[in-house]
């Protein structure tokens, strides 16, 4: 093969918006812990030696002239760089431009809306999002990335300041694996310090498994001869007592990519029919790929402390893939394929106890510190709650692990507490869900509940519509949806409060008034009732005993899956002023024409609180000025 030089056929592209807002923020940095960059570029050197040492299990020629893995770091500080290398997998062309040149992730934009500016801030995001590579910039002037992708006879060299752009031109880089050059800043010396790099990677690399070496050329310091800095030791096969926390927290922030400190730590060995060694860790704060549509677990697979997979789906539930870690199996065959990986019987007994020990620690962690299982409720409990919809074997222990806001509580509430509290003649379980936890709080339609003691579940994440529909009940209490079918207040709660209300309207004249307002409002509404569900509010809407609930249509219709909404229920408050003034002249001649606009006003109020659109602003518009006009009169 004829060599290339680097110049040859060089093409400038540029980053994707988001990722030029970040390494603004990168470069121009004085976050005081700079030396993560190395953390995270050693961390994704050992990625690579991972895959390419599980890719050397398929095909060995792969391996052939590779020799052992292995990463090192040369800095010369004569002429102010470091070089990180190692033997692993490498990248091709489109390999860069996906690693470095994208934030191919959901809920990129929301990232980037929320950098501030505030170095501290802005590295904390930065660790949720897992964006570790571009920390190079806090140190590095220009940064040249050589590699070579196992089993292709051609190399790539890409080139950026961090400004916005980058370049990729074919490269002579004849050995396997991945080069990266940093171009040190003046402000940077402190890393050319033989000292200075041997703490680093001490303090947050020593458990990396394969060897990390470290040679100075030039400068006072110079001592070509590589010497390995790291123990190599796998910290998961280590006894739990000879590892620190800081140890334990280093870990991992190394395998998660992460800046923040573990919430949870879970090590343990099992032993017996199968035998495998756990360390998992639960964040402290959300990643912020958490709700990806993908849904990938982000804990990596190792057979006798060979890597195997980063994103196998059968290792743990979808609903723990907030977790990182490793899980590292004795009994799995060496050479087994990711294929293999789906169904296969011993990963799938290895995720079903791993399951169980994370929910049981779950449930220790709440009864021995509730505050701060309460932390992590409030990160992680939308995720886990998606285990009750769809993991029936562990339904119930998820729902008694649940927490919940209520109308009954200033803070969180169990389903037990819940039932503890009900009211003697209440023989359901209330809720009512939104999209958004203030608004629903505000609801219309808890009045009448509140008014009478009755507490009311409020449930704001998208996946409370669904879960509720996969249990029925709790402890043989159904739920019941308080903005779907006629409500039972009747029945339960202080009888008082129905005393201290207004003297509603007659039976007669609402009678009268929901007969008019029906034929006023026709097929816009499926029926108009009156109600003891509302205390202060005129009017509210509510689906019918048979219909589905109001929020999980508007969640369907968003996601294109209703053509169209359905006709709700307008129910009336006889108590409230404006009804009752409705009621009296309902009766009277020609009220029909004469409350027209009056009675649209109220469909669209009702409207209005449930965030929904209205059929006509403009007509909206024009009877609201009617009205105000009357009024002033």
């Amino acid at each position: 093969m004829s060599k290339k030089t680097e110049s040859a056929k060089s093409e400038k592209m540029g980053f994707e918006a988001e990722v030029s807002k970040l390494l603004h923020m990168m470069v121009h940095s004085v976050y005081s812990d700079r030396e993560i960059f190395l953390r995270e570029l050693i961390s994704n050197a050992s990625d690579a030696c991972d895959k390419m040492r599980y890719a050397g299990l398929t095909d060995a020629a792969l391996l052939k002239d590779n020799g052992d893995f292995g990463i090192s770091i040369t800095v010369d500080p004569d002429a102010n760089t470091m070089v990180i290398a190692d033997n692993g997998i490498g990248m091709n062309r489109d390999d860069l431009i996906e690693n470095l040149g994208t934030i191919a992730r959901s809920g990129t934009a929301n990232f980037v809306d929320q950098l501030t500016g505030d170095s501290k801030s802005d590295m904390q995001l930065i660790g949720q999002f897992g964006v570790g590579f571009y920390s190079v910039f806090m140190v590095a002037e220009t940064v040249d990335v050589r590699s070579r992708k196992a089993g292709e006879g051609d190399g790539w060299l890409w080139t950026s300041m961090g400004e916005g752009s980058y370049e990729i031109s074919e490269s002579d880089h004849q050995g396997g694996g991945t080069q990266i050059t940093l171009h040190m800043k003046d402000d940077a010396k402190e890393f050319a310090e033989q000292q200075r790099l041997q703490t680093i990677v001490s303090k947050y690399s020593d458990h990396i498994a394969v060897p990390i070496t470290l040679a100075i050329k030039g400068g006072e310091e110079a001592d070509a001869e590589p010497k390995i800095v790291n123990e190599g030791s796998a910290i998961w096969a280590r006894p739990k007592a000879d590892i620190s926390e800081e140890q334990y927290t280093e870990f991992y922030r190394s395998v998660g990519h992460a800046f923040d400190d573990p919430a949870l730590t879970l090590h343990y060995k099992a032993e017996g029919m199968q035998e495998y060694t756990v360390l998992l860790f639960v964040p402290t704060k959300q990643p912020m790929d958490l709700f990806d549509p993908a849904r990938k677990n982000r804990v990596k697979l190792y057979v006798k402390r060979v890597f195997i997979s980063d994103d196998s789906a059968d290792l743990l539930p979808g609903w723990l893939r907030f977790m990182r870690g490793v899980v590292d199996s004795q009994d799995l065959p060496l050479n087994i394929s990711r294929e293999m990986l789906q169904n296969n019987p011993t990963l799938a007994r290895m995720s079903k106890a791993i399951t169980k020990k994370v929910i049981s620690e779950f449930e220790k962690l709440a009864k021995k510190d509730n505050d701060k299982f309460l932390e992590l409720w409030s990160e992680f409990g939308p995720v886990i709650k998606e285990g009750i919809y769809e993991d029936h074997e562990r339904r119930d222990a998820l729902m008694k692990l649940a927490h919940f806001r209520t109308t009954g509580s200033d803070g969180w509430s169990t389903l037990a507490d819940y039932v503890g509290r009900m009211k003697d003649k209440q023989s359901a379980v209330y809720y009512i869900t939104g999209s958004d936890a203030a608004a629903v709080a505000k609801s219309p339609q808890l009045e009448g509940f509140r008014s009478r003691g009755i507490e009311v579940l409020l449930l704001s994440d998208p996946v409370d519509e669904f879960w509720i529909q996969m249990a029925p009940d709790f402890d043989g209490k159904p739920f019941k949806s308080i903005t779907r079918g006629d409500s039972d207040l009747k029945d339960v709660g202080d009888e008082k409060a129905d005393e201290k209300k207004e003297k509603p309207a007659s039976e007669g004249d609402m009678t009268t008034l929901t007969t008019l307002m029906k034929e006023v409002l026709g097929d816009k509404v499926s029926d108009v009732r009156a109600t003891d569900r509302l205390t202060d509010t005129s009017a509210c809407l509510v689906a019918s005993d048979s219909g589905m609930d109001m929020h999980l249509e508007r969640i369907l219709k968003a996601h294109n899956q209703l053509d169209s909404m359905t006709a709700k229920v307008l129910e009336v408050n006889p108590s409230h002023p404006l009804v009752k003034k409705l009621a009296k002249l309902a009766g009277g001649k020609g009220a029909i024409d004469s409350l027209v606009d009056p009675v649209w006003l109220v469909l669209d109020q009702a409207k209005i609180l449930e965030g929904d659109p209205l059929d006509d602003a403009t007509a909206f518009a024009r009877r609201l000025s009617s009205a105000m006009e009357k009024g002033l009169a």
